[in-house]
């Protein structure tokens, strides 16, 4: 029993009353941000070996400046100097680039690399039926 679960149940005997709250393990951020990393770390890197920063650091670098809604590379750049444990903990970040470094790494990357990542995470929202809250009839 999780502890969320716990509380639930701890509360409701209490004589308050709750939504029952439906559980998907496998569409939480952390799942999903998960295998978007799995599937940066298959694009191949077109740099040499001894590269000090990951394609997949760089590309995880780049989705969480837009996850975070970052206006610019700047300000990632100042959130990176100003608490990296974020970034490390929830994307799995090993080593964060500078904006220039980024830029660097990612300029060549083409856009064919980053759709199966992006395919991937749709089709998993699919199958939770999340999508399904989302639609309507015009």
């Amino acid at each position: 029993m999780s502890k969320l679960e716990k509380i639930l149940r701890a509360r409701q005997k209490a004589g308050k009353t709750f939504r029952k709250i439906k559980m998907r393990c496998h569409l939480n951020a952390d799942i999903l941000y998960a295998r978007i990393r799995e599937e940066f770390d298959k694009v191949k890197d077109h740099r040499a070996s001894n590269a000090s920063i990951s394609l997949s650091d760089a590309l995880m670098s780049a989705f969480a400046m837009f996850c975070l809604k970052d206006p610019s590379l700047l300000a990632f750049e100042r959130r990176r100097q100003d608490d990296p444990d974020s970034l490390h903990e929830m994307f799995s970040i090993k080593n964060i680039p500078s904006d220039s470094q980024m830029r660097t790494i990612l300029d060549p990357v083409s856009a064919r690399n980053l759709r199966r990542p992006f395919k991937v995470i749709f089709a998993q929202l699919q199958r939770g039926k999340v999508l399904e809250k989302m639609t309507w009839l015009a």
